[in-house]
């Protein structure tokens, strides 16, 4: 009898354990499922976001290095060799001219995030992929793996690789920037145009009911840039500034002969 008992007790400790950890199980999911719903908050309508950058206003401040840096957590110091630094916005130098009368030119270049994008071709995994609702190029971190062939096909220069782990006071856990995921050592990184920026104002305009407003997106560049020489909106929108900026008759892109159909657009000094 005693055995009998005992077996009853151990089965009915089993079922209640079996139910408490099956409810645990229900409720973790549906609270994952709704935090995963809030974090990917599908806008309201199909956008093109590109940047327009106007060479003739760029001073060569690299504010918009420095402020790209500290917004996407990415590391200040990152190696010692320059071939292997992680610099999402960089602006380039170019010289020219003849004494006495040198001059210097800045081509700030973030990445293009091509209508026809050549990394996301390569990339065995789906790590890099376009997503179509807002015309952007991006990475999915966890599913990288390194093999560094995104950052072969990109013509611009503008895909980078964690050599080492990234060490920096900026990945202290009192100086990141909450809204970006920190990255690892063996994976691509890129520019992203502050996607997190974007979601945060389609949850905005969504809860009190309206569209964004033009103008109303700034990544980090944009907003710090000291010459006024950056612009962000929707190409999509005929109305928007970059629209009309992008029509201007000043344009141009890096290597558009390439057909990587890029969404930075440059306008002429000239």
């Amino acid at each position: 009898m005693e055995k009998v008992k005992n077996s009853e007790v151990t089965r009915r400790g089993f079922l209640q354990t079996a139910l408490v950890t099956a409810g645990t199980v229900a409720a973790t999911t549906a609270l994952g499922k709704n935090l995963m719903g809030a974090q990917e908050t599908k806008p309201n309508k199909i956008r093109r976001w590109a940047m327009v950058i106007d060479l003739r206003r760029c001073v060569g401040c690299e504010a918009c290095t420095v402020a790209c840096k500290v917004e996407n957590n990415i590391p200040i110091d990152h190696s010692k060799t320059a071939g292997r630094k992680i610099m999402w916005q960089e602006v380039l130098t170019t010289e020219g001219g003849k004494y006495p009368h040198p001059n210097r030119k800045f081509v700030p270049r973030p990445c293009m995030h091509c209508e026809n994008p050549s990394c996301v071709k390569v990339c065995p995994v789906g790590a890099t992929y376009q997503d179509k609702e807002r015309g952007l190029v991006l990475q999915r971190y966890e599913r990288c793996i390194g093999c560094r062939y995104c950052a072969t096909a990109c013509p611009y220069g503008v895909r980078y690789f964690n050599w080492s782990k990234p060490e920096s006071p900026i990945y202290q856990a009192d100086a990141k920037n909450p809204n970006v995921e920190t990255r690892y050592k063996g994976i691509m990184e890129k520019c992203t145009y502050c996607v997190h920026r974007i979601k945060e104002a389609e949850d905005r305009a969504q809860r009190e009911g309206r569209d964004i407003r033009d103008g109303e997106v700034q990544p980090a560049c944009v907003l710090t840039c000291a010459g006024r020489a950056r612009f962000f909106g929707d190409l999509n929108d005929p109305n928007s500034q970059v629209s009309q900026l992008a029509r201007s008759g000043r344009e141009f892109h890096l290597l558009e002969h390439l057909g990587n159909e890029p969404k930075t657009t440059y306008l002429k000094e000239a």
